[in-house]
């Protein structure tokens, strides 16, 4: 049906609308995250890595169950798109979707990102962020977005009809290709939705639209993730810089992002455990 063509409402058609929400998926029996525990171990916390990422490249990370990583903008505002696997199997990745569902469209401290199924289990827990000031703004925009996939060259040429290399779809499957060892080809099947770091997004009130804009962030700002289970991370800077004006581009100004690791002391995680996949046992499941 055309958009200029619309039926007759009904003459129920307040009330229908007038019918109140439900949450899909009440998270008051997950178990929180032991933000205190965490604290205190990370104040004991030695780096032991520090990882680069060039403007409008990407670069792997690795990690152990029980260290905290932290995202930070060195030099200005600039978006990131973050991919997580677990380090001891790539089948298990980070899942957005999930994420969004048991948490809502942006994290916040003490929301944890989920792996996808069969596993369903934390795999990070974000513990400390510079923007958690922010909230929600006018527009309805906040930071730290589960909504978005990453910018990506097929999309770009559908909407654009060009070809642009340096989207992040482009970046996390060379970094990951480079780490691995393996043809960028069977790599890129791997690349999944992202966690976008910093960006500030939101939906249009009228037409719904996915938006973004500037972001908040600038010199110094991290956001930061205590790691559940050993880590495999992979991060782009985006080429849309602060993600202000266009992405999948060279005009916007683009800064580096950088990844510190840092280890706590030993004894500063007793009676913590890395969780476990799944209960759920996929013999329950129809063949």
């Amino acid at each position: 049906m055309s958009r200029d063509v619309m039926p007759k409402p009904p003459e129920d058609a307040e009330a229908r609308r007038a019918v109140a929400p439900v949450i899909c998926y009440p998270n008051d029996t997950l178990r929180p995250a032991p933000l205190d525990m965490y604290r205190a171990a990370r104040a004991t916390a030695r780096e032991t890595a520090r990882i680069l990422i060039p403007p409008r490249e990407a670069r792997c990370f690795t990690l152990s169950a029980g260290s905290f990583f932290r995202i930070t903008c060195p030099e200005g505002a600039q978006v990131g798109d973050l991919n997580l696997f677990s380090a001891r199997n790539l089948q298990e990745h980070f899942y957005s979707g999930k994420t969004r569902a048991l948490h809502g469209s942006h994290v916040t401290v003490g929301d944890r990102l989920w792996s996808c199924l069969p596993y369903l289990r934390p795999m990070a827990t974000l513990s400390d962020d510079s923007l958690a000031w922010y909230g929600t703004d006018a527009h309805g925009g906040r930071v730290h977005d589960v909504i978005g996939t990453r910018c990506d060259p097929y999309t770009h040429h559908l909407l654009q009809g060009a070809d642009y290399h340096q989207t992040c779809h482009s970046n996390l499957t060379r970094a990951l290709a480079t780490h691995l060892g393996k043809p960028l080809a069977e790599v890129e099947g791997l690349v999944h939705d992202v966690l976008n770091v910093f960006m500030c997004t939101g939906f249009t009130q009228d037409t719904g639209q996915y938006f973004m804009k500037a972001s908040p962030a600038r010199q110094g700002d991290y956001i930061e993730f205590f790691a559940e289970i050993d880590l495999l991370g992979v991060l782009s800077a985006c080429p849309g810089g602060d993600c202000g004006q266009e992405h999948s581009s060279d005009a916007a100004k683009c800064w580096p992002l950088e990844v510190s690791i840092h280890a706590p002391a030993a004894g500063r995680l007793d009676g913590w455990y890395s969780p476990a996949p799944s209960r759920y046992s996929r013999r329950h499941v129809p063949s």
